[in-house]
Order: C-alpha cells, then structure tokens, then sequence
C-alpha cells in the first residue's frame, strides 16, 4: 500500500481480531483488539491491557496507535476494533485517533462473531 492508497479493511480487521487474542482482561473479561494502517502503508496492532489500578489500564486502540508512533508513524489512514459485539472507542481513544488520524477517519467496528460496519 502506499500513501493515500485505499486501506484493505478486511486485513486491517483480521490484525485486529488476531490481537484480541492476547488481549489481557480478567477484571472486565472484555477482551479488545485493535489495528491501525498508517498513511505510509504500515499495519500496527494492540490488545487492551488492564491492571487492578483501573487507571493504569490501556485501551487496545491506544496500545496500537502509540506502536505506530514508536516506530516512527504519524498519521493514520484507518482503524479497525474487534469487540464481541462491536464497540466503539472510548473518549480517551477517540482523542488519541484524532490526534494521529484525519477528520474522516475510517474506523470498522467488528464483531469477533464476525463482519464489520464502518463510521468515522
């Protein structure tokens, strides 16, 4: 893929369901995934991660963003988040994405039963 091609939403949706497998969440047993394709074509993907301090738990969706902004990435063509049954970011996510991604942002919200629906 290169900068400003059309993002395969279908891979993009497989990273993250694949990443929800290491999701670690025995408190809300909620488990996440979440990947992002970077403008420049790169794939990035994150679990949610919690921790007894509520506030220490980190978002699948952030997990994956700030992969991609260690390895040098700054924007963000496109988000995918597998839940079971296909959540949205939270606030604190949503900012970060609007950080990092354009205005019209896709974001596919899949099931991990399977299919998928696309906002921004």
């Amino acid at each position: 893929m290169t900068a400003g091609a059309p993002v395969d939403l279908a891979a993009l949706v497989a990273a993250a369901r694949a990443a929800r497998a290491a999701a670690y969440a025995p408190y809300s047993n909620f488990p996440v995934g979440a990947a992002v394709a970077t403008s420049d074509g790169r794939l990035f993907a994150g679990a949610n991660v919690e921790n007894a301090s509520y506030g220490a738990t980190v978002c699948a969706e952030r997990v994956a963003v700030f992969a991609a902004v260690a390895a040098g990435a700054r924007r963000l063509a496109a988000v995918a988040v597998v839940t079971d049954g296909g959540g949205t970011p939270c606030g604190i996510c949503r900012q970060v994405l609007a950080e990092f991604g354009p205005p019209d942002l896709v974001v596919a919200l899949a099931r991990e039963s399977g299919g998928w629906e696309t906002t921004t």
